[in-house]
């Protein structure tokens, strides 16, 4: 029997795609006008000056929105794949060892992803400042690296994807426990640790608080704290304002780039990797 398709379900999905791509087309609409433009114009008609944007935003301070660009792409890919790392062999032995406090653990774990990273900049602000690591690229990678959502995920993939069996079986063979997370389990979990990956470097990329907080330096700024001063500018200067604009835009690019190159990897089937 063919189940006819749910307009009503469909209508919602539409409405949804609506509400989420349409603060995209509107910055997409607005980079393309000038500063005279921006606000004598309708919201989404388009215009002609893209690239003249481009060409302002990069010759602004030398070059510095770019700089703040590659110093996200640094604490986004190094801190998503440490964290991914750490998160996957935290969650393989909770998944898959015994030891006592384990319960205790897992509990301490679940209130951690209930607490917003927010409210721990400021603590974390004194605690490097104690140490003279404020202000440093240390300051806004380390933080990030440890994160208990990502845990909780890979604890669960690791359950359902990792036999004990063939765990077993690894060490009946005599290897190692670290040798048999990076080369057995690792592979494994591999489709749910690309999903924590994105998610950690999603959240690193977009991050403010923590970085606003830790940095007082222009050229440590991640591109959002970058951004967040040109707009401030944008009282005094209102062609500031087509600045943040056409950054917005050109910082949304590489994660559509990485999500469109990751989501081939993401699998439906938790037993896959075993099963191979």
């Amino acid at each position: 029997m063919r189940v006819k398709p749910s307009f009503v379900s469909t209508g919602i999905l539409l409405i949804g795609a609506i509400y989420c791509l349409f603060p995209v087309f509107w910055v997409v609409m607005a980079a393309s006008k000038n500063s005279s433009e921006l606000f004598s114009t309708f919201t989404l008609m388009p215009s002609t000056h893209l690239w003249d944007n481009i060409v302002e935003l990069t010759q602004y301070r030398g070059g510095l929105y770019w700089r703040w660009v590659l110093n996200t792409a640094l604490y986004a890919g190094i801190g998503a794949l440490a964290s991914t790392w750490i998160s996957a062999i935290s969650g393989y032995v909770l998944a898959k060892f015994e030891f006592p406090g384990k319960k205790a653990v897992f509990s301490v774990l679940l209130m951690g992803v209930l607490v917003p990273g927010v409210i721990l900049a400021i603590p974390q602000y004194f605690l490097f400042a104690s140490v003279g690591m404020t202000n440093t690229f240390w300051s806004v990678l380390l933080p990030q690296i440890i994160s208990p959502y990502g845990i909780y995920l890979a604890r669960i993939y690791a359950a359902a994807s990792v036999p004990t069996d063939v765990i077993e079986a690894a060490r009946t063979e005599g290897a190692g426990e670290l040798r048999i997370f990076n080369r057995i389990a690792l592979p494994m979990m591999a489709p749910g640790l690309v999903t924590i990956f994105l998610f950690q470097f999603v959240a690193v990329w977009n991050n403010f608080m923590l970085p606003y907080i830790m940095l007082g330096n222009d050229a440590l700024y991640p591109v959002t704290v970058g951004l967040s001063g040109l707009l401030n500018q944008g009282a005094t200067a209102p062609a500031m304002y087509t600045l943040v604009i056409t950054g917005a835009l050109l910082s949304i690019i590489p994660l559509v780039i990485l999500f469109l190159v990751l989501q081939r990897y993401w699998k439906v089937d938790l037993a896959a990797g075993a099963v191979k």
